[in-house]
């Protein structure tokens, strides 16, 4: 895993280590001065100019280096060259500090754009078989935590680094001595490793459970309004509350595994110090210097291995969210969706020849032939669960036939760039969404050169203009969650304005006048006649309005589309008005 957060983000990586080693060398030089200076302390006083009693071999060494640089080898210098190092170590440990952080966040950056370019690349039939909620849960939390394993793992090797220096400073202190606190150190490393295993465990059960609470959350909250209407919110809550307190057990591992592995390892530094000194000092009757700085070594070292143990824990916690948001973002990135590379054009037509289409066992169309002119207005109509919205969605390439092909101007869609065409259609689904922001945003979606006179132009081609300049803040008023602050009218009026604020060559309204009133949908159809010409329309609709306005006239039952010749057509008109006018009299 952290070999991977490398390639992630190399430059800043290379830095750390960098850092990290100069830092522990520093550490090391300082440590070393220690000899000597307690040396000097202990066997010649700390008069001006006092020197070290005659120096064992390492202090030696030390002395010399000191000499090598032109300094001597007082008491106030090798102070000096301690201070020195620590203050040299501290910069650097900063240094590392500061590159790790930026690491870490754009390791999380790089992850949530990874996920989010990977699930917009996909096939529309791969998130229909997917929870929301797996999304939202990986962006928020998987990523995260995937990103503080990252830093759990690159501390656990900065004190890896200062165990080597400390290991490396005691060996030439005693070798005899360093053998030992390694071989203490490997006992307490195993003595821990249940302690580790368990944290693995709980870990990866968070992760699952997050995952699980997170995707019952969102399907709940998305049909909030029905369930607290009919008074639901007891019977629902058990389905969040038993992964909640599954989550709460798998917490309480962790943490019961993580303060254990704290108090052992407590327990054993006390245990493994006063043991080193005691046999130092008994067994190899080494000088008092050399104590004090064995035990300060031993200390540091026994305190560093406790730190990265620890980190390594925290690390096992998290790192099964890394795997899990990196499944997640391959098997979107396995689904992407094919295009091709040819600009689109609408200037004949859109057909459908002899397209058949199956959804898992199901068959949803079966030989569908027909023909959207460019400039018409093209009505779908039929019973629920026909196929209409079927066909739209083959026209805007969310989904590819089984059998037979689309075409735009003779050209397969197979072969045309879907980004580039779905970037010149306007539609209106059946389904409305709205972001908890602004009317203008709404509209917009952020998108470049669409300004406030853009978008003022599309609410009222939308018939929205009337109640959206009331608003407290006009364009800028928020609609609210999910748009609740607008009834369901007005939402599915800035939806419409969506659609139409880019001028699309290709307007769809998927069942678009369904909320809307008498007038409002007259005012609608209106300004879609007006568009007739210079846009090609497909709209899906049982309203009356649309049969007597359309140019075509699809009827769409059992899998078949039938086109109405002209007599039918003109019959289904006159049939269509005889009833609104009956209506209208009731």
């Amino acid at each position: 895993m952290l070999l991977e957060f490398a390639r992630s983000a190399p430059r800043r990586c290379l830095l750390t280590l960098l850092c990290l080693v100069l830092a522990a060398a520093a550490e090391g030089i300082g440590i070393s001065a220690l000899l000597p200076f307690l040396g000097l302390a202990t066997h010649s006083g700390v008069g001006p100019g006092a020197r070290p009693a005659p120096p064992g071999g390492f202090e030696r060494s030390v002395l010399d280096a000191v000499s090598g640089l032109g300094l001597d080898p007082t008491l106030g210098v090798l102070l000096g060259l301690v201070v020195a190092a620590v203050v040299v170590k501290s910069a650097l440990a900063l240094l590392a500090r500061r590159e790790v952080g930026y690491a870490v966040a754009q390791v999380t950056t790089d992850l949530r754009l990874r996920l989010i370019r990977a699930l917009l690349a996909t096939r529309w039939a791969y998130f229909t078989r997917q929870p929301v909620g797996a999304f939202a849960n990986a962006f928020a939390t998987e990523a995260q935590r995937a990103s503080q394993a990252f830093l759990n793992g690159t501390t656990m090797v900065s004190e890896g680094i200062a165990l080597v220096v400390y290991a490396a400073v005691a060996l030439a202190t005693s070798w005899q001595m360093t053998l030992i606190a390694l071989a203490s150190g490997a006992l307490g490393v195993a003595a821990l490793a249940r302690l580790i295993h368990l944290t693995r465990r709980t870990g990866a059960r968070q992760t699952q459970l997050l995952r699980e609470v997170i995707d019952r959350l969102t399907d709940v909250f998305q049909g909030v309004r029905p369930i607290k209407a009919m008074g639901l919110e007891g019977r629902v809550a058990p389905l969040l509350e038993q992964s909640t307190h599954g989550l709460d057990r798998a917490l309480r591992g962790q943490v019961l595994a993580r303060e254990a592995a704290t108090t052992v390892q407590e327990l054993l530094l006390m245990c493994s110090v006063a043991a080193g000194v005691y046999v130092a000092v008994t067994l190899f009757a080494m000088e008092l210097s050399g104590v004090f700085l064995l035990t300060l070594l031993f200390i540091r070292a026994l305190s560093s291995l406790q730190r990265a143990q620890r980190r390594y824990q925290d690390l096992v916690s998290d790192e099964s969210a890394y795997w899990s948001i990196r499944a997640l973002i391959e098997r979107a990135e396995a689904q992407r969706e094919p295009s091709g590379q040819r600009a689109p054009h609408l200037e004949t037509a859109i057909e459908l020849r002899n397209v058949e289409l199956d959804y898992a066992d199901r068959r949803v169309l079966a030989g569908v032939s027909l023909a959207i002119p460019a400039g018409e207005i093209t009505a779908l109509f039929g019973p629920s669960g026909s196929g209409k919205t079927t066909v739209v969605d083959l026209v805007c390439g969310l989904v590819r036939p089984s059998v037979g092909e689309v075409l735009i101007d003779g050209v397969p869609l197979e072969e045309i760039d879907l980004a580039a065409w779905r970037a010149s259609v306007g539609y209106v689904p059946q389904e409305l969404f709205l972001l908890h922001e602004s009317v203008k945003l709404n509209v917009s979606l952020g998108a470049p050169g669409i300004g406030d006179r853009e978008v003022a132009r599309a609410l009222r081609e939308a018939g929205a203009w009337g109640f959206v300049s009331e608003l407290p803040a006009g364009m800028d008023s928020p609609v609210g969650e999910r748009g609740l602050e607008l009834s369901g009218g007005q939402r599915q009026r800035i939806a419409i304005a969506r659609a139409l604020v880019r001028r699309p060559k290709l307007l769809v309204l998927d069942e678009a006048t369904a909320s809307l009133d008498p007038d409002s949908e007259a005012s609608l159809w209106a300004t879609v006649e007006e568009l007739r010409g210079r846009t090609t329309i497909v709209a899906i609709s049982h309203q009356p309005a649309l049969l007597q306005r359309a140019d075509r006239i699809y009827r769409v039952e059992d899998g078949t589309a039938l086109e109405l010749p002209t007599a039918a057509r003109r019959a289904t008109r006159s049939a269509a008005s005889s009833k609104a006018r009956t209506s209208s009299g009731t």
